[in-house]
């Protein structure tokens, strides 16, 4: 592993009455130690398990993709200044990396294909097809296992989203390969139980009052999807899902 450690110097937040500053764990939070390969940042929507990712992909001075001019006019500039918050400690010095975001998978993928134009000799990082010349979720197969071969911290943020059950299994045997290779690290932001299965990887889960490292068991993810494949229906009208009041 290449990144050990993530400290947040949430006494220097120019404000906190903003998000992502406005966060009530971001304010108490002494950051993250990292322990091994592979770490899963888990949570609901609007948790800030993303923005933080992307802080930490910054302040590690990896290159994030945008979509266009107009998606970086619109995002809060709170959320980007983060970084400037955030120390990263290296296990021995920086070292290059990748950010990944379903969000702008494709127009990234268009670029890649385009530049496959030029130079043919491209394809053979992806199996020799073009990316947009396969299913979204093959596509994205194919871009991870080409890019994440190499050595390197790699970010990746909700990879699962476009991939079918079977799709994350593959992505789960590739991160379970690459980082047992020693060349690679991941931190990933994800809702899939299944990626969060791999043996062996770190959790933090984010709550309101704080981030806590967790087990796969302890997760909310997790037992809510056991809860609901035991007994689907039980489960809807427990919830009161199907309409009907909660018991």
């Amino acid at each position: 592993m290449w990144l050990k450690q993530v400290r947040v110097r949430s006494d220097d937040f120019p404000r906190h009455d903003r998000y992502p500053f406005s966060l009530q764990w971001l304010a108490g939070s002494p950051g993250l130690v990292l322990r091994g390969p592979v770490t899963f940042l888990v949570g609901e929507n609007g948790a800030g398990k993303s923005t933080l990712l992307e802080a930490i992909v910054r302040r590690a001075g990896i290159h994030i993709w945008t979509r266009s001019k107009r998606h970086i006019a619109h995002k809060n500039p709170y959320e980007t200044a983060l970084s400037d918050y955030l120390d990263v400690e290296w296990t021995e010095g920086p070292v290059p990396g990748s950010f990944f975001s379903a969000e702008t998978f494709r127009d990234r993928a268009e670029f890649l294909d385009d530049v496959s134009l030029v130079d043919p000799g491209q394809l053979k990082y992806f199996g020799g097809r073009t990316l947009l010349d396969q299913s979204h979720g093959e596509g994205m197969l194919t871009f991870f296992r080409g890019r994440l071969s190499y050595r390197g911290l790699y970010a990746l943020d909700e990879p699962e989203a476009a991939l079918s059950p079977a799709g994350q299994l593959e992505l789960l045997r590739l991160l379970h390969d690459y980082a047992g290779d020693g060349h690679a690290q991941f931190i990933i932001a994800t809702h899939s139980p299944i990626l969060l299965a791999l043996p062996g990887a770190q959790l933090f889960t984010f709550a309101a009052d704080g981030v806590v490292e967790t087990t796969y068991e302890e997760t909310s993810h997790f037992r809510l999807y056991r809860d609901f494949m035991a007994d689907p229906t039980a489960f809807l009208q427990k919830t009161g899902s199907l309409g009907e009041e909660v018991a």
